[in-house]
């Protein structure tokens, strides 16, 4: 078969410059990686395509001889087998430039080249759980909480090894972290067995630590609780997680937030909802009355004449702060009408002539009352 030209591959013209010819294997790389096409066998080939032309056209020397005399010229840096994975030289710029989309172990597992780097693991991110009253989610807050975590062993500082004494690179997979394993027709990648990865070996462990390089600690943090916080929130804490034993990146602290009920509101998204009781002489004649905000002091609310019970009225930028910086929500306020039970002879006489005067039967509902009465019965 023909091989089709390095330059066209790539899509570059032949006086294109290195960082143009990176450029394009990297959008080539990414469109028809392995990971993008799982049992695409026209992707794979596409993807050891460009990988080839990269190999030849990142090169000076190569793409000097490719440019004098095609293929010809470059057929012997691959050898009588053609290209393969095992014999391409610029792994280091590949597994740079594959690294920002992929794992490139894993491209390594698959066709049996792999990195020299030691292999690191982020540390492990932590959570906690914390509790707020409705006041301190809406205005925010600062709050000092207590986590347990690994952090590194003061007595051998970090490294795992006795004072005084050092670790040794391990002679199994000679610091590199990892082993090559031959699997039938595939050559795999695999942690150190000996070393688990970390590339040096400990003979004379840390007291404290045992080796690990960590020891538990408890440490006190502060976290700041931004206003408008609600329940399952989480605010991240970069850096504060655990750190890593194979000298990655420290985790990361997730605050999940739980905000508790309250005695006076309902909270619903950024508005908040209360009750007041007033009485019928009140509701029918209009009033001004006391209402609770989140605030410390209660403001005044005027109350109509005629109002109902369950007449809801507003209160506008009285709920709670945006999270996102947006509009404060409302308070939502629920007037409930109250009705006597400890009426005297004098008010119950003075309400039977209201009643009469409005025109109200007053004499039939006293009457309806008086049957179960006579009957034993309770009155509903």
């Amino acid at each position: 078969m023909t091989k089709r030209d390095y330059y066209e591959i790539l899509s570059v013209n032949k006086d294109a410059a290195a960082d143009e010819i990176k450029k394009a294997y990297r959008v080539l790389a990414k469109k028809h990686h392995p990971d993008n096409n799982p049992g695409n066998k026209t992707a794979e080939e596409k993807f050891k395509e460009a990988a080839e032309a990269y190999e030849i056209l990142s090169d000076p020397e190569k793409r000097a001889r490719y440019d004098q005399f095609g293929h010809e010229g470059v057929s012997s840096a691959f050898g009588k087998e053609g290209f393969t994975w095992s014999n391409f030289t610029h792994f280091g710029d590949v597994e740079d430039i594959l690294g920002e989309f992929f794992d490139s172990s894993i491209l390594g597992n698959i066709f049996g080249f792999g990195s020299n780097r030691k292999r690191t693991q982020r540390g492990a991110d932590l959570r906690y759980d914390l509790t707020l009253s409705l006041k301190e989610a809406a205005f925010g807050c600062e709050k000092k909480i207590k986590i347990n975590r690994k952090e590194i062993c003061t007595t051998c500082n970090g490294t795992g090894a006795k004072p005084g004494s050092s670790s040794t690179t391990c002679s199994t997979c000679q610091g590199k972290g990892q082993v090559r394993q031959v699997q039938g027709f595939f050559s795999i990648n695999a942690t150190c067995p000996r070393c688990q990865g970390r590339g040096e070996v400990i003979k004379n462990p840390c007291l404290s630590c045992g080796g690990s390089r960590q020891v538990k600690n408890t440490r006190q943090i502060v976290v700041k609780i931004p206003a408008g916080v609600n329940n399952g929130n989480s605010i991240k804490i970069p850096k504060e997680g655990e750190i890593s034993s194979s000298g990655g990146a420290q985790g990361n602290l997730y605050v999940v937030i739980n905000v508790e009920e309250d005695e006076l509101f309902i909270r619903e998204d950024s508005d908040i909802l209360c009750e007041v009781a007033i009485s019928f002489t009140q509701a029918a004649l209009g009033c001004e009355i006391s209402i609770p905000t989140l605030e410390k002091e209660n403001i005044k609310m005027k109350i109509p004449s005629g109002t109902q019970s369950h007449k809801v009225f507003r209160l506008k930028g009285k709920g709670i702060p945006s999270l996102h910086g947006g509009e404060r929500g409302d308070q939502h306020v629920r007037v409930i009408v109250k009705t006597p039970t400890d009426l005297t002879e004098e008010e119950k006489n003075t309400l039977r002539e209201f009643a009469q005067k409005r025109g109200e039967e007053v004499a039939y509902i006293e009457a309806k009352e008086s049957i179960f009465k006579k009957f034993n019965l309770k009155f509903k």
